[in-house]
């Protein structure tokens, strides 16, 4: 397969956010695979899957999981390679807890950590991670820098301001 991300969903629910991230590593041409191993039910399943991954290529891993969300930990705890959690936004702190789980790991084990339900930060992030070793990929994220630019000077000018005169 070559290099790629390995997307890891704590359950199937966070597919409703993390279907961006995939749209956006897609639109990318990324390579990535997607699978469902969460760190507290199935944490022989996240062990397993770390070290297969890396034996295949994965170069980076995005966890996605919500509330406790040590799934980022868990995997970081078994490679070093980066990881990139996307704290879910569900149950009573609506992803605040999920947010301080996954920002908030010991020294030396460390996790990227992208905003609540940042799907396609983190996804963006590990775009640049592979394009480290691939030019072409490169190219494209710098052309995409360049079209949110752009897309920001017309939307600046589509506005009309006027300035209030005492």
């Amino acid at each position: 397969m070559g290099a790629f991300i390995g997307v890891v969903l704590g359950s199937k629910s966070d597919w409703s956010i993390m279907q961006e991230c995939a749209k956006t590593l897609d639109r990318f041409g990324a390579a990535y695979e997607t699978i469902v191993a969460s760190a507290h039910r199935t944490p022989d399943r996240v062990a397993a899957y770390v070290k297969e991954a890396e034996e295949s290529g994965a170069i980076a891993f995005i966890a996605a999981a919500g509330m406790a969300a040590h799934l980022a930990g868990a995997i970081a705890a078994r490679t070093t390679k980066p990881v990139i959690a996307v704290p879910i936004a569900v149950g009573a702190l609506n992803g605040v807890d999920a947010l301080f789980s996954s920002a908030q790991m010991p020294p030396k084990i460390p996790v990227a950590c992208v905003a609540i339900n940042g799907a396609i930060n983190a996804a963006y992030l590990a775009a640049q991670i592979l394009a480290l070793g691939d030019r072409e990929l490169a190219q494209k994220l710098l052309d995409d820098r360049d079209s949110v630019k752009a897309q920001s000077e017309i939307d600046s000018q589509s506005i009309e301001i006027r300035l209030s005169r005492s």
